[in-house]
């Protein structure tokens, strides 16, 4: 008799806990931190809404239809996108999904964009005495919700990727 067989009720058993362990490896928990960052898109989503430069919204910016005149609307235009597409659409997709790899994908395509986002108001502040006008309230909201997206999915991320030991 061999010792080292194991009877086939176990060798199963074995085989389902190990697909367990390899799915709930690609999931994250995101607990209350999912709630926190729905609410930072739905501001993010107001923010899009609000005025960013000479009365025009933030999704005319994204667009094209806004002030896009001169370098001052090329890089509120590219925060527009990139807040639209890390915030807003990967923030869903990341909650829906609750994937590891999509809490990265956001952490670090929220900074880029929060990055941008700090870039965008300095050129509308810096331009502002060239006859544009200065940063509107949407942008400036937009960026705040944008930096705690970013933080928020940063810290998830963080923490999957490195879990506190309980000793």
């Amino acid at each position: 008799m061999d010792g080292d067989r194991e009877p086939p009720e176990i060798a199963e058993l074995r085989e389902e806990i190990d697909a367990v362990e390899r799915r709930s490896a690609r999931h994250v928990e995101l607990g209350g931190r999912a709630v926190v960052i729905a609410t930072a898109v739905l501001v993010l989503l107001v923010g899009l809404s609000l005025q960013w430069l000479n009365g025009s919204s933030g999704w005319e910016v994204l667009l094209g239809q806004g002030d896009s005149g001169g370098k001052a609307g090329v890089v509120p235009r590219l925060f527009a996108a990139t807040a639209t597409g890390f915030g807003v659409l990967g923030s869903m997709l990341a909650l829906i999904t609750r994937r590891w790899a999509l809490t990265w994908v956001c952490a670090l395509g929220g900074w880029f964009a929060s990055v941008d986002g700090v870039l965008a108001i300095w050129t509308r502040q810096s331009s502002s005495g060239a006859g544009a006008s200065g940063p509107g309230i949407g942008l400036i909201i937009a960026e705040i919700a944008m930096v705690l997206i970013a933080t928020c999915w940063f810290r998830t991320a963080w923490s999957t990727a490195y879990p506190r030991r309980a000793d």
